[in-house]
């Protein structure tokens, strides 16, 4: 694969790094920041160019009369970037290491190319912002962090760069660390990371710089190798836009897309959007053969058990399980076009496959980028961000863009010129909600950690009423052998048997599928509840009764999911046992390796658990059968039931 200069560094077509994972990521900042000379260095001093490429770049350099080799070079492939030494689109570059393979989005830093720093950031899993260091944190900056939140990059890095200009002072690093950090306490970006950088030099690029002995962390490339990709995919709700309707013959009817979210099986029942009729998956077709489960990113055909209707733009759900359908709904809409966002001028809006006429009914809101305060508007120029009120011709089938993105993102387009002119993401209201009336910042720090649930197709309280029962966390947490497996499926057991809604999220289960890439190290381990915690509040919220069995040893990841939940339903139970008892039971043979000195760092062997300090019940399981160990469970249970 080349990129817009014709390279073909692409790692994917070198056998090695196949298994490898992969990260995408975008660099952004002001304008002559040194994003592209960054990426330059990145590739030389990682030895991921040609010779004869490098060769070409020290021969420029030097008919330019520069000192340096301009690394940047590598990078700007326009012959209008070369000349004004900007980057004016965006480019895409492959490049990897042993342990990672690398997509990099390369993005303008100039205002009037922020659209194109939109379209770089909008598959990221984690974005650089550089800083001049000479220059301070600047308004371009602030915008490209605050999209970076909209859009949910889940991981930033805060390069200060030119560190060489401003003697590599630790103050200077010290004073931009700060001011970013206030204005990031209005954003909703949990991971921030800060590194004082020479792109030029190449001082802590690939390697740790001698320059900056005050500096204890990591350098830019080694995180990069190493920051855990969040796995943000929506495995919880099945969505398929339906691209082509796929028809050789009349013994085949099939329908054509990619996976949005979700997995599919043959059997499953489904419902069609917008005509409501349902069916079953009869089979999941690919090219290499049939598929007996599908997930999101597959593209395949899905033929179905009854002749039924089904169209591009129509959208393939579970029967249970709909988006919100509706024709009018609020959007943060960043406007990409010279001409301002007009309430009452018709557009065009593609959302998934299906494409239907948009007007704004009201700019809501602007958001001041510097202040992040919110500004009254009657229209939206170039660059500038709002929550607008936006109504279509067609009903649309979305869900609120911090659940799903795929089917929560849109772009709008000109009629007249067919030129894409502003890009949204979906909220599932179409009011500003009392509290937020309350708020002088749309992303102020008094929000909690439950701001991203607060938009739901059918809410909660609604499910829990036909469930006819309280939605409820019961987190068990103790060493491995103590009985948490065993207690929690023979509770689901009698939950299921009482018809109750539920979901039993068990530790080996989620090890061999969601986390599958994550060790037993602290971090790993810390990685690892944060994604149960995450997936379990989507069960929470669709009014079922969750059962989590994890040694979760440590307590302030306990405390993060907790975190998560409205206050009462999150219930802690300790499940305890001697540790001999633990090591007879042994059901995974967990002990035994580390008796041998195959494992180390056992919870209950080697490693300590950190007991709950006011658990909701203990259950000592020397003590207590698994019949009483559930009674008490079910007891806990019912002193929440609707």
């Amino acid at each position: 694969m080349s990129d817009t200069n014709g390279q073909t560094n692409n790692p994917n077509t070198d056998n090695k790094y196949l298994d490898m994972d992969l990260l995408r990521f975008t660099t952004a900042g002001s304008v002559d920041d040194g994003k592209s000379t960054l990426i330059g260095r990145l590739f030389y001093d990682s030895k991921s160019i040609f010779e004869d490429q490098m060769e070409a770049i020290e021969q420029s350099s030097k008919s330019s009369g520069e000192e340096d080799v301009n690394l940047a070079l590598l990078t700007d492939g326009l012959k209008a970037e070369r000349e004004q030494k900007i980057t004016i689109d965006v480019a895409y570059r492959y490049f990897a290491t042993p342990k990672r393979k690398f997509i990099i989005a390369d993005t303008p830093g100039h205002t009037q190319y922020t659209r194109n720093m939109v379209t770089g950031a909008s598959t990221a899993d984690l974005a650089v912002i550089l800083v001049d260091a000479s220059k301070g944190l600047l308004t371009q900056s602030r915008r490209h962090a605050f999209i970076s939140s909209l859009l949910r990059i889940p991981h930033l890095v805060v390069a200060v760069n030119k560190m060489d200009l401003v003697d590599y002072d630790e103050k200077v690093f010290n004073e931009i660390v700060s001011e970013f950090r206030a204005f990031a306490k209005k954003l909703n970006i949990t991971d921030v990371t800060y590194i004082p950088i020479s792109a030029l030099k190449g001082d802590n690029v690939v390697s740790k710089s001698e320059n900056t002995p005050w500096y204890n962390g990591s350098s830019l490339l080694h995180h990069l190798e190493n920051v855990k990709v969040d796995a943000d995919e929506n495995v919880v709700d099945f969505r398929f836009p339906v691209q082509y309707v796929i028809r050789p013959h009349q013994n085949f009817r099939g329908f054509s897309g990619r996976i949005a979210s979700g997995h599919i099986r043959p059997g499953d029942e489904i419902k069609v959007l917008p005509s409501g009729l349902t069916s079953k998956v009869k089979e999941v077709v690919t090219r290499e053969g049939n598929l007996e489960i599908a997930y999101p990113g597959d593209s395949v055909t899905l033929t179905t058990e009854d002749e039924i209707d089904i169209s591009r733009g129509d959208m393939i759900v579970r029967k249970d399980n709909v988006p919100t359908v509706r024709n009018n709904f609020e959007a943060y809409v960043c406007w990409m076009n010279e001409k301002p966002l007009e309430p009452g001028k018709q557009y065009v809006l593609q959302h998934t496959t299906r494409t239907t006429q948009v007007f704004a009914e009201e700019i809501v809101y602007r958001m001041n980028v510097d202040s992040l305060n919110r500004e009254e508007a009657g229209s939206l120029e170039l660059n500038e961000i709002g929550r607008v009120k936006l109504t279509t011709s067609q009903p649309l089938f979305f869900d609120a863009y911090q659940i799903n993105k795929k089917t929560g993102s849109f772009i709008i387009i000109d009629p007249t010129t067919n030129v894409t002119v502003g890009a949204g993401m979906m909220r599932a209201g179409s009011t500003v909600s009392k509290e937020e009336e309350t708020n002088n910042s749309e992303l102020s720090t008094q929000h909690s950690p439950n701001v991203v649930w607060e938009d739901w197709n059918i809410p909660r309280e609604e499910r829990e009423k036909r469930h006819g029962h309280k939605a409820q966390l019961i987190w068990l947490t103790g060493i491995s052998g103590a009985g948490k497996s065993t207690i929690a499926r023979a509770a689901e057991q009698k939950l299921w048997e009482q018809g109750k809604q539920t979901m039993l999220l068990d530790g080996d289960q989620v090890r061999h599928g969601l986390n599958g890439d994550l060790g037993f190290s602290p971090a790993d381990r810390t990685e690892n509840i944060r994604r149960v915690g995450q997936l379990s509040r989507l069960f929470y919220e669709h009014g079922n009764i969750v059962l989590c069995t994890f040694v979760s040893p440590f307590a302030k990841d306990r405390e993060a999911v907790k975190a998560l939940f409205p206050e009462g339903a999150f219930k802690e139970v300790h499940i305890t046992c001697a540790p001999e008892t633990a090591q007879e039971r042994d059901p995974k043979g967990l002990y035994k390796k580390a008796e041998e000195g195959e494992i180390t760092g056992l919870t209950g062997f080697d490693a300590a658990h950190q007991a709950p300090e006011d658990p909701a019940l203990t259950i000592n399981t020397d003590e207590v059968s698994v019949e009483e160990a559930v009674k008490q469970i079910l007891e806990l249970i019912g002193q929440g039931e609707a």
